[in-house]
């Protein structure tokens, strides 16, 4: 077929011709030219990326969810790319997980789903390290959805760079954060492959102009709530609720959205207790069972969720300069940032804390921002780790309507003596030698004091000289 014959929804268009009080019989022939015009030019130009004007189809390799964008994007590319399509799942601990994802993927056009559990990986190498460092973005957001990027998007450049793709795609907006995430991680990984993001191409704007391109193509929704009011993101981490209602700030919301946890008024009226037990900064047990990183963020969301923990309404910056607001529910990661911040109370000295404290903002801000596959990450990465040996030991934490506090905490490293820190005499420690020390540490305040001093009696000395001159009728 030669380039310039309405195809796909040009073809589409063409039919509407018969209502010519909308746009005119013209108008809808010369759109949908344009619009196979512009899929003959995409075409084209991976075409020569590849390296020859060939006439097979080119491979693009698609970030797949199952959600309505991803399924529209399948045939989309094939429409507009004369792709084969090529899609990439991971689990990284959403409900449902992989299941069913295969056939749908397939049946809206794909020609294989590769899909893969990444869920141990994304524990103890992506949620386990932002945990040890302390990161948190924004004061309130455990940075759930920014950690998970990283890895699907190395999950997706394996299975491209393995297949000899020509293309990487994903269904991120051109609003969000997620387009720079992914595109980032595919510039470190796959720098060679081109990049497509249909949000920022093709004529879709909205969540009901997506459901009429998939009824006009009869392509299949199941499973797809056509609906629903949030936009949603879950792994092992978190759950986050986005839209809808929500981007309106002073609307509170409704108890229904939330999806993991119950509300604090409906908790247990009587607190539970967990003991978490760290070596070097990682979370190794509850309760006294060593457990895997897995086993261990399913348990503890389990608990929290009962007692209501780790709800957070964030107002934040996005990268593009807009602030949005999001509803995050992280109860075992709320639990587990309450108890690694206690035990390294007692663990670390106030040096180590400040550069922690330091280490900690730079790591949130480099992977909201997609840094992850960085220098500088991999960097503050090896610090944390040092900086972190000595954070062994186990914290009781105190579950109750909504909160985590700290019950108790203990260390075979600690730094806490309880001879030193009594309000009691201490054969090591001399009160006496307080006035040495306070001395010695005052030295710069009264050094400074001494300055002002002279130099206020300069100042009245001068003043008294211009008054006898005065005085004197020289001036």
């Amino acid at each position: 077929m030669q380039a310039g014959t309405p195809t796909g929804l040009g073809l589409f268009r063409c039919a509407q011709a018969d209502r010519p009080e909308k746009r005119g019989l013209t108008s809808y022939i010369w759109t949908a030219y344009l619009y196979d015009r512009r899929a003959f030019f995409h075409k084209e130009r991976l075409r020569e990326r590849k390296g020859a004007r060939s006439e097979e189809s080119v491979k693009v390799v698609l970030g797949y969810s199952g959600g309505l964008d991803t399924s529209v994007i399948v045939p989309w590319l094939r429409e507009n790319y004369d792709a084969e399509v090529i899609c990439m799942a991971g689990d990284v601990g959403q409900r449902g997980g992989l299941e069913g994802l295969e056939a749908k993927a397939i049946a809206t056009g794909a020609s294989v789903l590769f899909g893969e559990d990444l869920r141990k990986e994304f524990v103890e190498d992506y949620a386990w390290p932002t945990l040890k460092i302390g990161a948190v973005y924004g004061r309130k957001y455990l940075l759930g959805t920014a950690i998970a990027r990283p890895l699907l998007a190395k999950a997706q450049c394996d299975v491209a760079l393995k297949v000899g793709a020509d293309a990487l795609a994903h269904g991120c907006t051109g609003k969000g954060n997620d387009q720079v995430r992914f595109e980032l991680a595919y510039a470190a990984l796959a720098p060679d492959l081109k990049v497509i993001a249909p949000w920022r191409e093709w004529d879709i704007r909205s969540r009901e102009d997506a459901l009429a391109y998939a009824k006009a193509r009869k392509i299949p929704l199941e499973g797809v709530d056509e609906t629903k009011l949030y936009s949603r993101d879950e792994n092992l981490w978190h759950i986050s609720h986005e839209g809808g209602p929500l981007e309106d700030p002073a609307f509170e919301p409704e108890e229904d959205m939330f999806k993991w946890t119950v509300s604090p008024e409906r908790a247990p009226n009587k607190p539970e207790y967990v003991e978490i037990g760290f070596e070097a900064g990682i979370p190794v047990s509850v309760n006294g069972a060593v457990l895997g990183g897995v086993e261990l963020l399913q348990l503890l969301n389990e608990v929290g969720s009962r007692h209501g923990i780790g709800r957070a309404d964030v107002v934040e910056n996005r990268l593009v300069g807009m602030k949005s607001r999001g509803v995050y529910e992280t109860p075992g990661g709320t639990i587990l940032h309450g108890a690694i911040k206690d035990l390294e109370a007692i663990t670390i000295d106030r040096r180590i804390e400040g550069l922690k404290d330091q280490m900690a903002q730079r790591w949130a801000d480099l992977v909201y921002e997609g840094r992850w596959w960085t220098p500088e990450r991999q960097a503050i990465q090896a610090m944390s780790d040092v900086l972190s040996k000595s954070v062994t030991g186990t914290v009781k934490m105190k579950l109750y309507k909504g909160s985590a506090t700290v019950a108790s905490r203990r260390s075979p490293v600690s730094l806490y003596r309880h001879d030193l820190a009594s309000f009691g005499e201490s054969a090591t420690y001399d009160q006496a030698d307080a006035a040495g020390f306070i001395r010695l540490f005052g030295l710069p305040v009264r050094a400074q004091t001494a300055v002002e001093r002279a130099a206020g009696d300069g100042d009245a000395m001068v003043s008294k000289l211009i008054d006898e001159v005065i005085e004197a009728g020289a001036l």
